[in-house]
């Protein structure tokens, strides 16, 4: 009759193998976070950027000055302005973002 050998789970998968079975081989690693926040540097988008801070800039002064016919003109402009161009950089900015 056989005899029996009774091997615990722990020391079935824990045994330490003797010898690799390949060889460790070099690897490029890449991240997975395709954003940097320098990104947002681009020439274009900080251009857009001060044109639009300018005419706010402006929009404000001439309202200290009490030419608020001109600045509510300014107001208005803007109000449409704004929205279209956030969005038009939001666009251009993920159509030029390299993945």
């Amino acid at each position: 009759m056989r005899k029996t050998h009774y091997i615990t789970f722990q020391k079935f998968f824990h045994k330490p193998s003797s010898n690799p079975s390949t060889n460790p081989r070099p690897f490029k690693a890449y991240s997975f976070v395709p954003f940097s926040p320098l990104a947002m540097l681009d020439p274009t988008i900080l251009t857009i950027g001060g044109i639009i801070l300018g005419v706010a800039i402006i929009e404000r002064i001439l309202e200290r000055w009490g030419v608020i016919d001109l600045s509510d003109q300014f107001a208005k402009v803007m109000r449409f302005i704004l929205p279209v161009t956030f969005y038009g950089a939001l666009f251009y900015f993920f159509a030029t973002f390299m993945f």
